[in-house]
């Protein structure tokens, strides 16, 4: 990724992600996707990075989002929601993405029912960041961000 900006992380946010702040808020919060994206901006920006952000209910414009990072993107930010744990097109996509991907979840999926504690963007993704809520956004992008630091230094 030679030709990659250095200072641009992408956020991707899958389904229901838009409902935010109105559905499950005992399970997800209060917040709104838009302010965990203002946290996540705000938090990028403090690491010298510049922060896109993509939300969409379709897996083909996720995995087509992901395509679209190679060269331009330093690391991805993703919150798929279900597509966690069924999507292999975006499992393959953000494994041929060559940057680094963090990989969250607002809740904590091993702390709920089975079929949310497999994920297939796990195993492509440098960490999973899981069960803090809004903070998880925060967490997120500084770990994107030192990754993307690091492997600038190598």
């Amino acid at each position: 990724m030679a030709d990659s900006r250095k200072d641009l992380l992408l956020l991707l946010s899958g389904p229901n992600l838009i409902l935010l702040g109105e559905r499950h808020p005992e399970i997800y919060g209060r917040e709104t996707l838009k302010s965990h994206v203002t946290r996540a901006t705000r938090t990028a920006a403090e690491h010298g990075l510049a922060l896109d952000h993509v939300e969409t209910a379709s897996e083909a414009e996720l995995v087509g989002a992901v395509h679209a990072a190679r060269g331009r993107a330093a690391g991805i930010v993703v919150n798929a929601g279900a597509l966690t744990h069924y999507s292999w097109s975006l499992a393959d996509a953000l494994a041929a993405y060559g940057g680094i991907v963090v990989e969250l979840h607002l809740s904590n999926p091993v702390a709920r029912e089975s079929w949310r504690q497999t994920s297939v963007v796990a195993p492509v993704a440098a960490g999973t960041v899981s069960g803090f809520g809004g903070l998880g956004y925060e967490l997120a992008v500084k770990a994107a961000a030192s990754l993307v630091a690091e492997s600038l230094r190598a």
